[in-house]
């Protein structure tokens, strides 16, 4: 009997010798990172289209790697990150909408997560970034899987003086806290804001770093470009599109840093880093709010342009360079992805809505491998996508199981046909 070793080499020999497109096997549990922008637009990279942002970095990693023109996260900040974090929609998790400072609710600890899942199969994680699961200590990210964490636990506008005002109210919320694993270390007054993205990249670099000698998952969620908005010194002024494109620029130095620190280390060809963000650009903030380029709406709509992401994945030498994916696919679809790379099994315990997309980032596939992408806003159903199609729905409120949900296609608002990096809705 051959050695368990020789297997992967003689099964790549034979895929070389018989042509086939899944020659390069992938390597047992590659690092992972996710990197997670917020409010960014659909047209704010130069990669999808933008004239105004400078964003060389995010623009090689796509000639290196993966553009998926078709990928969805969700209306808001809240719901788009607990699916990504248990590969359900929001809805399913009883996180359906935004939630703040000081909240009853949160992602609970019965839910799986990635990084739970990746744990288990001996993965280092940390969670850098905004957080916005619930700021509860049972709700924080080492209550989730993460062994570390250091970011804000919500949005950059919703602690002290950042906090919008309420007419005949006094603001009771606390000052914006930076916690580090369960403590609150510091409370961020507006100036702080201003170094948020480089301590950020410090954190992720020193994580990286410590943990080379072993597999990694890094989810690097950037406060960045969220209201209000705050670059760093080195990058005020310097873009063609005000403060909200000074932003964009350092968002992209930073994903340079960490793509040239894996190269560096000699882990870019066992490392998948997928960049996205969870909701379209805020476009009620004007020149802070960025584009969605060709898409109609912005956050907080199920419109293209408030759902579909800017979405990069580079792993050298196993995602094709310089492909495009316009399948459809989604934030769900990074647990069950993630999980099986790393070796792993799907827990079967419990419905996970997302599907595993590996055969289409390692270009195996160009079909999807959704039947139906499910389009929510808060708990109700307002759309569905089925390859070139979208329906958009009149007063639906359908759970994922209900027989109603099977009739829903009979209360149409529109019926749009999606293009490649476009869509017609009237």
């Amino acid at each position: 009997m051959k050695s368990a070793k020789t297997i992967p080499t003689l099964l790549t020999i034979f895929s070389i010798l018989n042509g086939a497109a899944f020659a390069v096997i992938p390597p047992e549990r590659p690092n992972i990172i996710l990197i997670y922008a917020d409010d960014l637009g659909y047209g704010d990279l130069g990669s999808f289209g933008s004239t105004k942002n400078r964003t060389p970095n995010l623009d090689r990693m796509v000639s290196e790697g993966m553009k998926l023109t078709s990928f969805y996260g969700a209306p808001v900040c809240t719901p788009s990150r607990a699916q990504v974090l248990t590969g359900c929609y929001a809805k399913r998790v009883s996180l359906p909408d935004v939630i703040g400072p000081v909240a009853s609710v949160g992602l609970s600890t019965k839910e799986h997560t990635i990084a739970k899942l990746l744990r288990t199969q001996g993965y280092a994680t940390m969670c850098i970034g905004k957080w916005h699961l619930g700021d509860a200590p049972e709700f924080l990210p080492t209550r989730h899987g993460f062994d570390h964490y250091f970011g804000l636990p919500y949005s950059n506008d919703m602690g002290g003086e950042g906090a919008p005002a309420i007419a005949g109210k006094i603001n009771s919320r606390p000052p914006l806290p930076l916690v580090r694993d369960n403590e609150v270390v510091e409370t961020l007054n507006p100036r702080d804001q201003d170094r948020l993205t480089a301590r950020y990249t410090d954190e992720a670099l020193q994580f990286i770093r410590q943990n080379q000698m072993r597999p990694f998952f890094l989810y690097f969620a950037h406060t960045a470009v969220h209201v209000p908005i705050h670059p760093g010194d080195q990058f005020k002024g310097r873009s063609a599109n005000g403060q909200y494109g000074d932003w964009v620029e350092e968002l992209d130095w930073s994903v340079g840093r960490v793509l040239d620190t894996l190269r560096e280390l000699k882990l870019a060809e066992n490392t998948l880093v997928i960049f996205s963000s969870d909701n379209g650009p805020w476009l009620k903030q004007g020149p802070d709010g960025g584009s969605a380029g060709p898409l109609r709406g912005g956050k907080g709509d199920t419109y293209e342009g408030g759902v579909r992401e800017p979405t990069v994945a580079w792993w050298p030498g196993q995602v094709p360079a310089g492909s495009v994916c316009d399948a459809v696919s989604g934030n769900i679809d990074f647990l069950p992805t993630f999980v099986r790379l790393a070796g792993g099994m799907v827990p079967a315990d419990r419905t996970i809505d997302g599907l595993d997309i590996s055969p289409l980032l390692l270009g195996r596939s160009a079909q999807s491998p959704h039947e139906g992408w499910y389009y929510f806003a808060g708990n109700h159903l307002q759309a569905v996508r089925s390859g070139p199609w979208k329906l958009a729905l009149a007063n639906q409120d359908r759970s994922l199981s209900s027989p109603g949900f099977r009739i829903c296609w009979g209360s149409c608002l529109f019926l749009a046909e999606v293009a490649a990096g476009a869509l017609v809705e009237s």
